[in-house]
């Protein structure tokens, strides 16, 4: 006879918290690279989508068009963290998948969760 036990899926959930939560912070680790212009404009971003350098081609810089850098750098930026948020949610979905039977619970959409 299987019994519901209260205490035993509060104790699995207070675990599949602490992983989670484990996880995010490791998002930090994973770090990504984008580049615009082709290759004149490089970024760095990481899982948590935080830009962690840029770096410029000299050859791009003109101070009278600035516009132009100033294209490549948002271009950049957001190649960068596009990849970021990729990158973060495939460590999450790794995350989840270890911790739940099967990969996931059938029906359970986890794009409501970011992944």
């Amino acid at each position: 006879m299987n019994q519901f036990n209260m205490a035993d899926m509060f104790g699995k959930i207070s675990d599949l918290q602490g992983k989670v939560k484990e996880a995010q912070e490791r998002l930090g680790e994973v770090t990504v690279d984008a580049e615009a212009g082709g290759g004149m404009v490089k970024v760095t971003a990481n899982g948590k989508r935080e830009i962690l350098s840029i770096n410029v081609d000299r050859d791009v810089i003109d101070p009278d068009d600035k516009e132009i850098l100033e294209d490549l750098i948002v271009a950049g930026v957001n190649k960068a963290l596009e990849k970021a948020e990729a990158a973060g949610k495939e460590k999450m979905q790794e995350v989840y998948k270890d911790m739940l039977p099967g990969g996931g619970m059938p029906g359970m959409d986890l794009s409501k969760f970011g992944l």
